[in-house]
């Protein structure tokens, strides 16, 4: 703000129906009285009202047409908007081409032409010298044709485009001022804003669904622009295709819907001309002309998309329907459309057909669909000024009965105040999708209502439930104030007995004392009661404990009863005990209960009553110490009474219980002394048993003692004749040196002395009887086995064995074969000790 203003008074939006609602202009009334309107994105002052008049009320209309101004004086002023922003909006200022001649110094024949573009006040002057300058300027005489090629502000049409060809693409500049003069766009603010008036179409209501643009804006504006696109022609609203054609013009005109729109509805009356003559399907006689000039300069190019069932929709309609925005970037979209604006509209056409034909070195290497279909979706390595030139190149090579221009009109600008009727469509489809989605939009809106008359059900309920809980909060309320009051009551009743209390407080100091004094001689006298009951206890454990001793398995169960009644006694003098205390007890409260009822009865009578009971009190005090008295001598007679009973029982129930057990045991005795004797006589069967065994077992013992002695004999007789033979053959082979080999075997020598052999000779009588006296103790009892006398010394005899007589010869065979062995071991041990040790064998 400027620096005098020191205060603001009042502020307000300017509305506006061409920024997209988004109302960039402020109004501020400062306290100088001077209405100012600042642009809030540029930070600038755009006007002020009211700089001789002071202002001090303000109000803006809804439109943001008119400012409506109190003056200090007090008279009303209106100011119209449009006309205060009209030096704002006016256009630039027209362009002035400056031509300078200058002479080279190596060829004076050259010309050197420089073009500069502004407002020239002066000639521009180099440092080298004074250079002549001519200012073109149209000439006052104008053909025809050039009438046909002015455009407004001055500008002209061939002019524009010798400047494109030189440079390519219009100033950045003064790009969007040349865009406008090229297209004629009328500027129908009133015509603009009727279709705004009409609100979103149905048709884009969702757009954001279907377009999630990150921008608000724009998002509104192009919602905007195709709202008034449909409402200007139906079709519009049923062509799927409409937001990507219309959105890089969105984006460009954003801040300017007017211009957007105009710019939009002129490239669609112009430049989409057959587009919709086969709705709902794509232009087939469009994308038909694109083939046809693909057909003639490029042959192999169309016959490699027809071998793989590419057709037009595929490499040409995805570029028309989008206005190249998908392919190129933003610099080469507005360069191409620099060109595309300033030549026929069939230009446009070329221009696709001239894009193809410079992406054929990609477009034969593909073989696959979706490979063609992502190359024309996407942004490709493509240089668009080769694109450009070889579009004017098609221009100007392509035949006239293929050419575009030959099918399609000129151009033909938009109709100033109104715009002009589009319906180059099939109405019937279009009317008959307009109908059905408005059927659809009805049926929605009844499912709306619907849904609306759940919600108020549900928030009927709410609201009723929510009542009823504040119904009972109110309760909850009155339930508490009503405790409160109640609880006060209690707090007064409670007053009034503590004065109450105080007023008896002398009275009752005296009971208390007394009471106190009545509670120390009972409690001696339940003392010596308690220690007479000591003792006689005592005196009785020790009654019990002397005849314990006599039976030492009686003794823990009669300590046990006597401890149980000792403990039931003491819990029979406590109950006694609180019995008198709760009697008392009670009695003082049924006292104190009439007390209190007589005195709610009769306030007026309390003093009469109170001593009435006084005296009442005394005399009952003294009755009631003499029936208490009374009553505790029989009670004590009564419980020593039934102590004594009590005593009296147990012994009669131990004597009972003795005479029990004896029967028991005599009981038992008598089974143990039948389970004996049948035990005995079990034991004598057995023992019967037992002697038949051994009288068995002794008879095999004498059979197998006969077999024995028999062996014996047997082999004794063996040995015998052994022994012969081999003294026999010792005496022959004695050598000189006084030993002799004896060769019982082939193979089992052996070396005996001559004194060895002599003591072996003397030895043998001995041995044998030895031999005989053995087997003459072995032999069993006549009777048992039938042996041969065995004193003879015949080696033929032999003895009968009727049984165990293959047994016999078993054991004979194996005693053959020990001897054997004993000879290899004598034999052995004579070649290594070379001593005399066969007597020390022989007796082992």
């Amino acid at each position: 703000m400027p620096t005098k203003v020191r205060a603001v008074r009042y502020l307000e939006f300017l509305p506006d129906s061409f920024d997209a609602g988004s109302n960039q202009v402020l109004g501020v009334l400062s306290q100088d009285n001077i209405l100012r309107f600042i642009n809030i994105r540029t930070c600038k002052l755009l006007f002020e009202v009211g700089s001789q008049e002071g202002i001090s009320v303000v109000a803006l209309s809804p439109n943001g047409r008119y400012v409506a101004a109190v003056m200090d004086n007090g008279s009303l002023n209106i100011y119209s908007i449009q006309a205060l922003t009209q030096e704002i909006n006016k256009p630039p200022p027209p362009l002035f081409r400056v031509i300078e001649e200058s002479k080279s110094k190596f060829d004076t024949d050259k010309l050197t032409v420089r073009v500069a573009s502004g407002i020239s006040e002066k000639p521009w002057k180099s440092k080298a010298g004074k250079i002549q300058t001519k200012v073109l300027r149209p000439q006052p005489d104008l053909s025809h044709e050039d009438k046909e090629n002015e455009l407004p502000d001055g500008l002209n049409k061939k002019r524009l485009q010798t400047l494109l060809k030189g440079f390519g693409e219009y100033p950045a500049k003064y790009r969007m001022f040349v865009w406008r003069s090229l297209l004629h766009l009328p500027e129908n603010h009133l015509a603009f804003s009727s279709l705004l008036d009409k609100g979103t179409h149905s048709a884009f209501v969702h757009l954001q669904n279907d377009y999630p643009i990150k921008s608000r804006k724009l998002l509104r504006v192009l919602q905007r622009t195709l709202s008034a696109l449909a409402h200007w022609s139906t079709i519009f609203g049923e062509l799927p295709y409409v937001p990507l054609l219309a959105f890089p013009f969105v984006k460009l005109f954003q801040n300017n819907q007017l211009i957007c729109f105009e710019v939009v509805a002129t490239v669609i009356v112009n430049w989409c001309q057959h587009w919709f003559e086969f709705f709902p399907n794509p232009p087939v006689n469009v994308l038909s002309m694109v083939e046809n000039i693909l057909a003639h300069h490029d042959k192999e190019l169309l016959q490699h998309l027809m071998n793989y069932n590419i057709t037009s929709q595929v490499y040409a309609w995805p570029l028309l329907e989008t206005m190249f925005s998908e392919v190129l970037t933003r610099e080469e979209w507005l360069k191409m459309f620099d060109n595309i604006f300033s030549n026929h509209p069939s230009y446009f056409l070329m221009v696709v057909a001239a894009y193809i034909i410079c992406s054929r070195a990609p477009l034969l290497h593909c073989n696959q669909k979706e490979d063609f279909e992502y190359f024309f979706h996407h942004r490709n390595n493509m240089d668009i000024n080769v694109v450009i030139k070889e579009a004017y190149h098609l221009m100007e090579c392509t035949p006239t009965d293929i050419h575009p221009q030959r099918m399609l009109d000129d151009f033909v600008p938009l109709t100033k105040g109104q715009y002009p009727i589009f319906n180059k469509y099939p109405k019937f489809i279009v009317d008959y999708q307009s109908q059905e989605r408005e059927r659809i939009r009805q049926d929605e809106i009844e499912y709306l209502r619907e849904r609306q008359l759940v919600h108020e059900v549900e928030a009927k309920a709410i609201e009723r439930r929510v009542e009823d809980e504040t119904w009972y909060r109110k309760q909850e309320l009155l339930r508490e104030a009503e405790e409160q009051r109640r609880k006060i009551l209690l707090k007064e009743e409670e007053k009034l007995a503590e004065q109450r209390r105080r007023l008896a407080a002398v009275k009752r100091e005296l009971k208390v004392k007394e009471l106190q004094l009545l509670e120390a001689a009972r409690r001696r006298f339940l003392k010596y009661q308690q220690d007479q009951r000591e003792m006689e206890l005592r005196r009785l454990d020790d009654e019990i404990a002397r005849k314990a001793s006599m039976r030492d398995q009686e003794t823990a169960a009669t300590v046990q009863d006597v401890e149980v009644r000792q403990m039931e006694l003491e819990s029979q003098r406590r109950l006694f005990q609180q019995k008198l205390l709760k009697e008392k007890e009670t009695m003082t409260q049924e006292v104190r209960g009439e007390l209190d009822t007589s005195r709610r009865k009769a306030d007026l009578e309390e003093h009469l009553l109170q001593r009435l009971i006084e005296t009442e009190q005394d005399g009952e005090q003294t009755s009631r110490q003499l029936v208490e008295e009374c009553l505790a001598k029989v009670n004590q007679e009564h419980l020593d009474t039934d102590w004594r009973a009590q005593v009296l029982q147990k012994q009669r129930n131990d004597d009972m219980d003795r005479d029990r057990c004896y029967q028991e045991v005599a009981k038992l005795l008598r089974n143990n002394r039948a389970t004996e004797a049948e035990l005995l006589d079990a034991m004598k069967t057995e023992e019967a048993k037992k002697w038949e065994e051994v009288l068995e077992k002794r008879e095999h013992l004498a059979a197998e003692e006969a077999v024995t002695a028999a062996l014996d004999a047997n082999r004794k007789r063996f040995l015998e004749r052994e022994m012969n033979d081999a003294l026999e053959l010792a005496v022959k082979l004695q050598d000189k040196d006084g030993y002799f080999v004896v060769s019982v075997t082939q193979q089992e020598p052996c070396l005996l002395s001559t004194e060895r052999l002599r003591d072996l000779r003397a030895s043998q009588p001995r041995q044998s009887l030895e031999l005989q006296q053995v087997s003459c103790k072995a032999q069993p009892q006549p009777g048992n086995t039938c042996l041969n006398d065995s004193s003879g010394v015949d080696s033929s005899a032999h003895f009968s064995l009727d049984r165990g007589r293959q047994e016999l010869e078993n054991r004979e065979r194996e005693m053959m074969a020990e001897v054997r062995q004993l000879r290899q071991k004598l034999m052995s041990q004579a070649r290594a000790k070379q001593t005399p040790t066969v007597d020390a064998q022989w007796s082992s």
